[in-house]
C-alpha cells in the first residue's frame, strides 16, 4: 500500500517536479476566480451607487460572507480527514459555487444578491480546506512552498483576468451589469469539469486511521503548539487585511468611474500572481520567516500609501503593494500550516485556520466600514497598518522561541 508521501512521487508530475494534480487544482482555482471576480469586482460599487447601500453595510455583508465560508471550512476540513475523501468535498464545494452564479444576473433586488453571495461562500467554505489539504497530500515536503505558491499564482491570475473581462464586457454593453454576470457563469462550470476530470486523490492507506469524529478535543490538542502559534499569527494578520471591497471603494473615492473599478482588482491580482510562486520557492529554500516578514512590511507600506498619498497614482501604488503582500504571505501561511500539522489532521488544521481567520475578517471588515463612515478612508487604512505591525512583532518574536516553521 502506498503512503501519502510515496504517492506524491507518482510519475504524473510536470514542470518544477510538482504533481499534475497540483497544476489541475491551480487551474480550477483560476477558472472559478475568473467567474467570481467578474461578479465581485462590480458588486460593491453596484450596491453603493445603484442600490444606495452604506459602506458599513458593504463591510458587514462582505465580512459575513467571508466568515460564513471560513466557518464552513472547519467542518469540511475535519470531515475530509474523517472520510478520507478530500476530492469529493471539493467537487461539492465547487459545484455549489457554480450553481449559484446564474442567480446574480437573475436577482431582482439586494436580498437575492446577498443570498447568492452567502450561498456562494458556503461553497467556497466546503471546498477550501479539503483542497488545501489535498495539495499538501500530493506534494513532497520540500516542494510545499512552491506548490502552494503555484496554486496561489494561478488563483490570482484568475483574480485579474476576471476583472479584465468585466471591464471589457461593461465597455461593450454600456455598463450592463447583468450581461457581465451571465458571462461569469461559463468559467465556473469549466472549473468543475477540470476538477472532476484531472485531479487525482492519493491513497491514504499510510496515513493511519483518522480520529473517531471530526472536531473532537483530542484532535484539536493533537494539532500541537506549533500549529496554534502559526494560526494565532494568521488571525492577527487577518485583522490587518480587511475585504478587498474597500480597495474598490478607495478607487471610487478618487473619482474612478464605475466601469473602471475592476481595474483596481486587476492591478492587485497581477502583483499577487507575479509574486506568489517566487515567494513560495524562496520560502522552501531560505525559510518561511524572512518571506513572511517581507510580506508584512509590504502590507504596512500599502496601508500608508492608501491612507496618505492622493490621486490615482497613490491608489495604484497602494494596490500594487497590497497585491505583493498577498503574494508574500498567503501561500507561506498555508505552507507553515502543512509543515506544523500532523498528516492525518491536515484538513482539520486548514479548517480551523480558515474558521478563526474568517471570524477575524468579519470583525476587520465591520471595523473598517465604521472607521470609513466616521473618519474616512485614512482611519481605515491606518488601523490596518497597526494590526500589520503587531503581526510583524509576533513574527520577529518567533525567531527566538516560536515554532520551527517560522524560525527556518
Amino acid at each position: 500500500m502506498k503512503t501519502v508521501e510515496q504517492g506524491s512521487q507518482a510519475p504524473d508530475k510536470r514542470l518544477s517536479g510538482l504533481p499534475r494534480s497540483v497544476w489541475a487544482l491551480g487551474f480550477v482555482s483560476m477558472l472559478m476566480d475568473i467567474s467570481s471576480e467578474m461578479i465581485h469586482a462590480l458588486l460593491p460599487i453596484y450596491m453603493v451607487t445603484v442600490l444606495g447601500t452604506s459602506v458599513v453595510a458593504v463591510g458587514l455583508i462582505e465580512g459575513v460572507a467571508e466568515a460564513t465560508a471560513s466557518i464552513t471550512k472547519v467542518f469540511s476540513g475535519a470531515l475530509s480527514d474523517w472520510l478520507g475523501k478530500r476530492k469529493l468535498l471539493a467537487v461539492i464545494g465547487y459545484g455549489l459555487g457554480a450553481l449559484t452564479k446564474p442567480v446574480f444576473p437573475l436577482a431582482p433586488g439586494i436580498d437575492w444578491l446577498v443570498g447568492a453571495r452567502f450561498v456562494d461562500r458556503v461553497g467556497k467554505g466546503i471546498r477550501g480546506a479539503p483542497r488545501d489539504a489535498l495539495v499538501a497530500d500530493v506534494t513532497p515536503p520540500e516542494l510545499r512552498g512552491a506548490a502552494f505558491g503555484l496554486r496561489q499564482t494561478l488563483d490570482s491570475t484568475g483574480a485579474f483576468l476576471g476583472p479584465l473581462l468585466a471591464i471589457a464586457v461593461m465597455w461593450m454593453t454600456a455598463s450592463h451589469f447583468q450581461t457581465v454576470f451571465w458571462v461569469a457563469v461559463i468559467p465556473a462550470f469549466l472549473a468543475l469539469y477540470v476538477l472532476i476530470r484531472y485531479v487525482r486523490e492519493p491513497e491514504r492507506g499510510g496515513v493511519g486511521k483518522p480520529v473517531r469524529l471530526p472536531l473532537n478535543v483530542a484532535a484539536l490538542k493533537a494539532l500541537g503548539p506549533g500549529y496554534w502559534w502559526v494560526t494565532g499569527l494568521a488571525v492577527v494578520f487577518t485583522l490587518a487585511r480587511f475585504s478587498e471591497a474597500f480597495l474598490l471603494l478607495r478607487g471610487q473615492a478618487v473619482g474612478l468611474a464605475a466601469y473602471w473599478a475592476p481595474a483596481v482588482l486587476v492591478v492587485m491580482a497581477l502583483a499577487y500572481s507575479l509574486s506568489a510562486y517566487p515567494a513560495g520557492i524562496v520560502s522552501d529554500r531560505l525559510g518561511r520567516h524572512g518571506v513572511l516578514w517581507v510580506g508584512l512590511v509590504l502590507l504596512i507600506c500599502a496601508d500608508a500609501v492608501l491612507a496618505f498619498v492622493p490621486g490615482l497614482g497613490g491608489l495604484a501604488l497602494g494596490v500594487v503593494f497590497w497585491g505583493l503582500h498577498m503574494g508574500f504571505t498567503q501561500g507561506v501561511f498555508s505552507a507553515m500550516v502543512a509543515d506544523s500539522a500532523p498528516t492525518s489532521l491536515r484538513g482539520t488544521a486548514f479548517g480551523m485556520l480558515h474558521l478563526l481567520c474568517g471570524i477575524a475578517l468579519l470583525g476587520a471588515s465591520v471595523l473598517a466600514g465604521v472607521l470609513w463612515d466616521r473618519w474616512g478612508y485614512t482611519a481605515t487604512f491606518l488601523a490596518g497598518a497597526v494590526f500589520a505591525a503587531a503581526t510583524l512583532l509576533g513574527v520577529i518574536a518567533c525567531r527566538g522561541f516560536g515554532p520551527s516553521a517560522l524560525r527556518r
